[in-house]
């Protein structure tokens, strides 16, 4: 199968190639930015295209002797994301339909069981793209994704990099919302599984590891598995737009991206019973624990690459020789940072 990755080089785009590559995929790698096939292991063993989804031109161009399209693109790092993600996600239905595409697979997020009108703007958008997306003649799917663990997704580097700097954990009351994590390797398994020939995998799909916890405890396993003595305690008075820029001042995240996240915090976001992947392999999903373990030693698709963004790697080789606690480093690197950006 001729698969479009469209989001080729973000976090999952560059471990999910290789992937589809291993199964006899045949890759054409599309991003917004220019080619870079340096950058990736595999850069050489697929068809690069640079493609803006909301350009009707681009899309048609990629979409030349496409099987099936993989849609993996998120505009969270900057603001007012919700109207160019919609229109990307028009224009790709509307390709994908002219060109007869057969399969249709989106990487979306999961949706609390709350009221359309109290999602935070992050989950209303990947809802009303996926919404968009299965309205295409194609057989489309979108897979469901909470918080992703490995090192380099957004989530965990967030958490990696408060758990780093801060010995003191101030936790809001209100977070205590229920979370349901999948390890990368897990995600890319079911984003593979999407596209073999057999699948059944359809509508809306929920994707997510064997475990439920609160998102202090996912804060705590961060910390065990790096072997970091962290303390965190309750903060009663804490409304969700402060803590979402204080967070986004403590790391090197891009800003909008990190209070995105935050409101999406205030709810449950489980899997539905009804609707969850179930690996056909039967091969047992990855506990929280193993990913935290493997993510903190940069094992396999759950550890770095050399393509991630500089900021997720948090490193100044000076400030790692340091002969200083942990947060100090951390503090020193994020001053680092901040400094190099103005």
């Amino acid at each position: 199968m001729r698969i479009l990755v469209l989001g080729a080089t973000g976090y999952v785009g560059s471990r999910l190639i290789p992937a589809l590559l291993d199964e006899g995929h045949v890759v054409v790698a599309a991003s917004s930015s220019d080619p870079s096939p340096s950058r990736f292991d595999w850069g050489s063993s697929v068809d690069w295209m640079r493609c803006d989804v909301t350009s009707t031109a681009d899309v048609e161009a990629a979409l030349v002797d496409v099987d099936a399209v993989c849609y993996l693109v998120h505009s969270l790092s900057r603001r007012g994301f919700s109207g160019p993600d919609l229109l990307g996600a028009e224009v790709v239905r509307r390709g994908v339909d002219a060109a007869s595409v057969t399969r249709l697979v989106y990487l979306s997020g999961l949706v609390p069981d709350v009221p359309r009108d109290e999602l935070s703007p992050h989950i209303a958008s990947r809802l009303e793209v996926e919404e968009e997306l299965l309205r295409s003649s194609a057989s489309t799917v979108a897979l469901r994704a909470g918080v992703i663990i490995g090192a380099g997704s957004t989530s965990f580097e967030v958490i990696r990099q408060l758990a780093s700097l801060l010995v003191v954990q101030p936790v809001p009351w209100w977070l205590r919302s229920r979370i349901q994590p999948i390890a990368v390797t897990d995600a890319v398994r079911a984003l593979v599984e999407a596209f073999a020939p057999d699948s059944a995998l359809s509508g809306t799909v929920d994707i997510g590891g064997p475990d439920v916890l609160r998102y202090p405890r996912l804060l705590a396993a961060y910390s065990r598995a790096a072997r970091l003595l962290r303390v965190r305690i309750p903060v009663l008075l804490a409304p969700a737009p402060l803590v979402a820029a204080g967070t986004a001042s403590l790391v090197q995240a891009p800003f909008w991206t990190v209070t995105a996240l935050v409101a999406s915090l205030r709810h449950d976001m489980v899997c539905r019973p009804e609707a969850t992947w179930t690996p056909a392999s039967g091969e047992p999903l990855t506990t929280v624990r193993a990913a935290m373990q493997r993510a903190v030693a940069g094992v396999g698709l759950e550890g770095p690459l050399p393509s991630d963004p500089d900021w997720t790697r948090q490193r100044a080789p000076l400030f790692d020789r340091l002969p200083a606690p942990r947060s100090v480093r951390a503090g020193a690197s994020l001053a680092w940072h901040r400094l190099r950006s103005l």
